[in-house]
């Protein structure tokens, strides 16, 4: 007896395995992810446990038995945690001004100006402005406010400055796309049953929020550990601004120990995501409710 021929045409038969147009759609990013992001992890990964000498875990040992490399870690935290809290604490009340006001779209441009512009730039733009003989310091000095110049470059300060420059606009954009996401009416009908502006936000508007403040915090101090040109044209990055991308970078392109090089990232990786899984944490045990934080 012979079989009966299958006259299912094959897209209705892809299309009954979860395979159709728009799955295939998929493929591209797919392919992009794992060409520029999941295969040179797991390279990066193999390679770090492959020392120039020594077991497998010898550049992780040598990293954690060195103060001089292991404290890079604290130095990059100490950067990135206040930047990211700081942008915050600006980034929400300019974000609730400006969603108020009529030319939204022309302030929304002119407060991300500094994104468009690169750390490089800002870093030259600083050392103009703030350097001891900068319009900073001579101002202060023709008026009389001071004797010396201030030092506010080549330290843990300007690295500082630099990262709230540049990180703004991109703290600023995450919170007001959350903020708009938040229906107004919730506002309006607390106003009307008489709360007043501080109660509003205390209540209605910060509770929305947190899920994408949260999120917009993971991905500020994200960008904020990263730091490299701040930390070397701003600060002194053999010293108080040493973070851990200088040491990475000083293993692969001084040392050429591109295995250390590797441990140096992972480690910086871990670091970066052990913070994130607390601040979501966190997130998940502070906020009760339904995520009304538009894209949170």
């Amino acid at each position: 007896m012979s079989a009966v021929p299958d006259t299912i045409p094959l897209q209705q038969r892809l299309a009954a395995r979860g395979v159709d147009g728009l799955t295939l759609l998929v493929l591209p990013a797919v392919l992009f992810l794992l060409a520029l992001f999941v295969y040179p992890f797991l390279y990066g990964l193999v390679l770090s446990f492959n020392p120039k000498s020594g077991g497998a875990l010898a550049n992780y040992t040598k990293f954690f038995s060195d103060s001089f490399l292991y404290g890079t870690i604290a130095t990059t935290l100490w950067l990135a945690l206040p930047v990211t809290l700081l942008t915050l604490l600006f980034a929400v009340p300019i974000a609730f001004r400006v969603r108020l006001l009529q030319h939204q779209r022309l302030l929304t441009t002119l407060l991300v100006i500094p994104i468009t512009l690169g750390t490089v730039l800002v870093a030259q733009g600083l050392l103009n402005y703030l350097g001891p003989q900068g319009w900073f310091n001579r101002t202060l000095l023709t008026l009389g406010l001071i004797s010396t110049p201030i030092k506010l470059l080549h330290n843990y300060w300007g690295v500082m400055l630099s990262l709230v420059i540049t990180g703004f606009p991109f703290t600023f954009l995450l919170t007001l796309s959350y903020l708009s996401g938040i229906d107004p009416a919730l506002e309006r009908a607390a106003a009307t049953l008489g709360a007043g502006p501080w109660q509003r936000f205390k209540t209605i508007m910060f509770p929305l929020l947190l899920p994408g403040l949260a999120i917009t915090f993971c991905l500020s101090f994200v960008q904020a550990f990263s730091v490299f040109p701040s930390a070397v044209l701003l600060g002194a990055p053999a010293g108080p601004t040493r973070v851990i991308s200088i040491a990475a970078y000083q293993a692969a392109f001084e040392e050429y120990d591109y295995s250390m090089a590797s441990a140096v990232a992972m480690i910086m990786g871990v670091v970066q995501l052990g913070i994130v899984v607390l601040v979501l944490s966190a997130r998940g045990l502070l906020y009760r409710g339904p995520a009304g934080g538009g894209k949170g």
